[in-house]
């Protein structure tokens, strides 16, 4: 009995070894695969970003100036018009690698300085969205989250309040709460983001 136990052990190794080095020639050759793509993104002349997605604050569609002496509201509020003075754009999921390849190496710090900015909006829009709807202003606060959305926010909560309104709280019928909730599914799968799958479950909960 000792010998088929052996023999077994003996093949299990083997394959086991087998898998073992295919997996670190993989992990070599994305290695390599990646140190070549920097070497690359670290010779591309500076392009010019003046087609770059902006991102513009929308003050006339916000319900800015209503935030009375609510803290929460107030610091949103300034945070959003600070931001309304530097370059936004949203480069969620895009390393700094693809950024070099596509604009040049001296464009990074500038780049990132604009994601940067991307993600201070994103976290002072849910911030506002948030205190709006716990304040029970619903249609301000789907305004203010809609936008958000509309960068390409890939903030879970984001999209949970405004599921929320749009189901509960906004006084919506079954037809406007399906074109509201349809109309955010597109955005949400073509999110360069780990969040995309949870944020669509939360749109599609039958799924």
């Amino acid at each position: 009995m000792i010998f088929p136990f052996l023999a077994s052990f003996i093949m299990l190794a083997v394959i086991l070894n087998i898998n073992m080095r295919r997996v670190s020639r993989k992990t070599e050759e994305r290695e390599a695969q990646f140190w070549e793509r920097e070497r690359k993104s670290n010779n591309v002349r500076k392009k010019s970003l003046e087609n770059l997605d902006y991102i513009h604050i929308p003050f006339d569609l916000l319900p800015f100036d209503t935030a009375g002496d609510n803290p929460v509201l107030q610091s949103a509020e300034e945070e959003l018009r600070a931001l309304s003075e530097e370059k936004i754009v949203n480069f969620t999921g895009i390393t700094n690698t693809d950024l070099k390849l596509e604009y040049g190496t001296a464009n990074i710090t500038v780049l990132t300085q604009y994601d940067q900015n991307y993600t201070a909006l994103v976290c002072a829009l849910q911030k506002w969205g948030k205190e709006l709807y716990d304040q029970g202003r619903y249609e301000d606060a789907a305004k203010v989250l809609e936008f958000s959305v509309k960068t390409r926010s890939d903030i879970t909560a984001t999209y949970r309040i405004l599921a929320d309104l749009y189901r509960t709280k906004l006084g919506l019928n079954e037809d406007e709460i399906a074109k509201k909730i349809d109309a955010l599914i597109p955005i949400a799968k073509n999110l360069n983001s780990l969040s995309r799958t949870t944020i669509l479950k939360i749109l599609e909960p039958e799924q």
